[in-house]
């Protein structure tokens, strides 16, 4: 790895889809490139790369002083450990700086490896796991050691300097690209709805889609507003300094499904701004504004600082658009047949070939646009029949934005046009020779003869540019020049051919380069063995426990008979009192306040209701959580959103300390059948009915479209005046929460069970199942727990409840129905 970056050093880490990516991301001052392969990682639909592509790929990026990092950053299913592991293992044989991952069970045979000295590469913790807080930081310190910490993208620039002071170690933020509504890792929308897991890198970006808003039963028309979970991309390029300042070590740009163009405009802007920021002086402005340009042109849904500068929901969302825009060129203010006139002069450069798309505030699928033709000031003619325009439609008023620039385009392209994948340590020659001599090809021991005399030469000469041009014609064989040492009398000649056919010999006697596929399973490796579980006895009793989410439901739970209620209310503070109540009637029933989902930092005092409720047992839904519970001596479980998709990771849980940890969302009934023989069944609890939390995000959709506020401040908190639906394209009403923190989740219309697993779990040793309430009232509460009772008793069979409940039958999400 010599020649590679330091580590230590603040890094813009560029990515990378394919080559010509990889290409333009060394060409426009990256320090590191992450990229993923064939398996495993959570852009399955970029081009992505091979294992047998980084014996080249690796050692191009090490001889450009460029770090690469590999992205495993998806969950693990128990049969694919072993898999995963030869991956990391072959990677590491391959000298690949840093593996990004998700999955916390391969994080933890990883840090094992790595710690008995095995494995080299680096351990980076991906924004997947959801580290958004101090205590996440130091559990997965702790747990670990990682090199680099990817934090959420959801933080402030005050958040991320307090998640940097608790740790030593680097830290990762993104500065520029796509932001998912959702937080990372814990989006379930694409598999509930399309059977497509983000956290398996198939995202279906139904953020990105039309919706409406149903408000106290009746849906709210909000215009041009359709595109209610789409926010703007991010574009920190003004806060790099700021970034710097608050410990960010690695810049990250969003970006491996986007074009090489993309990648070469974004790297370069962050690269000057860095370089900039980190010889204390301000980014000249001239050139932020040509990059802001040149990254709008790229791709942009419009640019904003994220949550970096604090929370402005309407800024982050305005709903307007769900996909590229471009650069805004100005509004419309006459028009006609061919040609549009704006308001004032355009706010972009205007080209002839350059292309516009026609804003009229309508669905973005029925957008029209063109190329212009020609300019006259503020006057701009398109294409007649190239536009295909219908001139009838186009209004005053309507917006112009700039989609396509060719001659920047071509301008980012010849940026990495001279970069050549041959590798930079090639050959190394020495040419000499006399008059009337052969020419003496050298190359280490090996040694080429001209058949031909070296002569008077009457016009082209035997220069060492000549000799570099020719002997430097290497494309394809695996070799570069990298010196051309030339001690050949002056004015002698030998004809080309004869050089080129010394250049062809000599390559022939050279041993093939270095360029073989790291093998998968190195030799010597031998894969390191998850934790034992003890062999499972089948849960005579198995407890049913109950997530309410409204008093009534716990009220209703307890008088049935529920050993254990989960307690997951919007407002912590009326914890106290409804547990205080539960308590004086129904005596001996164990309560369980459930943490917020998320946990960011200066939050832990949400805890305090937590306490005050005297609680028995607390349900973790985050690993900051997990860490600030862990020696407050109650019994803890983790929820689902903790991701133990394999028996790994569950024991990274139990060795953790807690009590049981929720079979991950993401596990259909074959994987959860895997993960059950795997002997952690008397570690887990499952969930056996439910509506599928699907977006779990900072964004605020109550604040956003039924305020005028910005945040919490200033919003008037419409989420505790109104019910909530969204309605998707399929008519489906879909439940919108906020919970204390004001954070949204929005819950799938339909619920859904698992009851079809229940006599494998039961067998397995499981010994907790929960049912989860969301707006069930209390005769529907009563009604459930009977019928579930009667399932885990075994006089109800799983098809018999399904037809009873008319809910969709399948535990996790990526199942289609039954």
């Amino acid at each position: 790895m010599s020649g590679v970056m330091p580590a230590d050093q603040p890094e813009i880490l560029a990515p990378a889809g394919n080559w010509e990516c990889v290409l333009a991301a060394v060409a426009n001052g990256a320090d590191a490139v992450y990229f993923g392969l064939e398996k495993f990682n959570a852009r399955m639909r970029a081009d992505n790369f091979r294992l047998s592509d980084l014996a080249e790929l690796v050692p191009f990026l090490h001889a450009r002083g460029v770090r690469a990092y590999v992205a495993l950053n998806v969950l693990i299913f128990p049969r694919e450990l072993p898999e995963a592991l030869e991956y990391v293992a072959a990677l590491d044989a391959a000298g690949v700086d840093g593996v990004i991952v998700q999955d916390m069970g391969l994080a933890a045979l990883m840090a094992q490896q790595r710690r008995a000295g095995r494995w080299q590469l680096e351990l980076h913790i991906s924004t997947q796991m959801t580290v958004c807080s101090p205590e996440a930081v130091r559990l997965v310190d702790e747990l670990f050691d990682p090199e680099q910490i990817v934090l959420a993208r959801e933080l402030s620039l005050r958040e991320i300097e307090a998640c940097a002071r608790a740790t030593g170690k680097r830290i990762e933020v993104f500065c520029h690209g796509a932001l998912c509504v959702a937080y990372s890792g814990q989006c379930l929308t694409s598999e509930s709805l399309g059977c497509r897991s983000a956290n398996r890198g198939e995202c279906a970006q139904a953020c990105r889609l039309p919706y409406r808003l149903e408000v106290d039963g009746r849906v709210r028309d909000f215009g041009e507003r359709r595109y209610l979970f789409s926010p703007q991309d991010l574009c920190a390029l003004s806060l790099v300094p700021e970034m710097l300042a608050a410990g960010v070590h690695s810049f990250k740009i969003e970006g491996r499904l986007k074009t090489p163009e993309y990648v070469a405009a974004v790297t370069r802007a962050y690269r000057r701004a860095l370089d900039a920021a980190l010889r204390g002086e301000p980014l000249h402005k001239a050139a932020a504004v040509a990059d802001v340009y040149a990254m709008q042109m790229a791709f942009s849904r419009g640019f904003s600082t994220g949550w970096l500068e604090g929370t402005h929901h309407p800024r982050l969302t305005h709903g307007r658009f769900g996909k590229k825009r471009g650069a805004f060129a100005g509004r419309i203010s006459r028009c006609g047949s061919g040609w549009v006139e704006l308001e004032s002069a355009p706010a972009v450069p205007v080209a002839p070939g350059d292309g516009f798309v026609l804003d009229a505030g309508q669905d973005r699928n029925d957008e029209q646009g063109g190329r212009v033709w020609k300019t006259e000031g503020r006057r701009l003619f398109f294409h007649g029949k190239g536009s295909r325009i219908d001139w009838a439609q186009v209004r005053p008023g309507q917006l112009l934005w700039k989609t396509a620039d060719p001659a920047l385009e071509k301008s980012l392209r010849a940026s990495w046009r001279g970069v050549s994948r041959a590798p930079q340590a090639g050959l190394e020659l020495l040419v000499e020779g006399k008059l009337g001599e052969p020419l003496a090809l050298v190359c280490g021991e090996l040694r080429v003869l001209s058949r031909v005399l070296l002569q008077r030469a009457e016009k082209r000469a035997l220069s060492p540019e000549v000799l570099e041009a020719q002997l430097g014609r290497l494309g394809g064989t695996g070799f570069s020049l990298s010196r051309c040492i030339c001690r050949v009398e002056p004015g002698l000649m030998l004809p080309l051919s004869e050089l080129n056919r010394m250049r062809r010999e000599l390559v022939a006697l050279l041993p093939p380069p270095a360029a073989q596929a790291a093998p998968l399973r190195p030799a010597g490796f031998s894969l390191p063995q998850p934790a034992a579980f003890e062999p499972a006895a089948p849960a005579v009793a198995p407890e049913l426990a109950v997530l309410c989410r409204e008093e009534a439901q716990a009220f209703a739970s307890a008088a049935a008979g529920v050993p254990r209620l989960y307690l997951d209310f919007t407002d912590l503070k009326t914890l106290p009192r409804v547990a205080a109540e539960i308590r004086r009637s129904f005596p001996g029933v164990q309560l369980w306040p459930a943490t917020l989902r998320i946990m960011k930092p200066h939050e832990a005092g949400y805890f305090k209701y937590i306490t005050a409720a005297e609680p028995d047992g607390v349900l973790v839904r985050n690993l900051g959580a997990a860490e600030w519970w862990r020696d407050k001596g109650l019994p803890l479980v983790g929820d689902f959103s903790l991701n133990a998709a394999n028996a790994q990771s569950v024991h990274v849980w139990r060795a953790y300390g807690l009590r049981a940890v929720t079979a991950s969302y993401d596990l259909n009934a074959a994987q959860l059948e895997d993960l059950l023989a795997c002997g952690c069944g008397p570690w887990l609890e499952l969930t056996l009915h439910q509506h599928m939390p699907l977006f779990h995000s900072e964004h605020c959709v109550f604040c956003t479209f039924l305020s005028r506020g910005r945040n919490f401040m200033d919003c008037g908190r419409p989420c505790e005046q109104h019910r909530v639906r969204v309605v998707d394209r399929a008519h489906a009403r879909h439940f919108l929460r906020s919970d204390e923190g004001c954070r949204n989740t929005l819950f799938n219309a339909r619920a859904q069970t698992a009851a079809r697993c229940a006599q494998a779990a039961l067998l397995a040793g499981v010994p907790r199942f929960r049912l989860e309430l969301l707006e069930e009232s209390a005769e529907q509460t009563q009604r459930l727990l009977e019928l579930y009772r009667a399932l885990l008793a075994g006089r109800l069979a799983p098809a018999a409840l399904v037809r009873s409940l008319g809910v969709l039958d399948r535990p996790g999400v990526t199942e289609i129905e039954a």
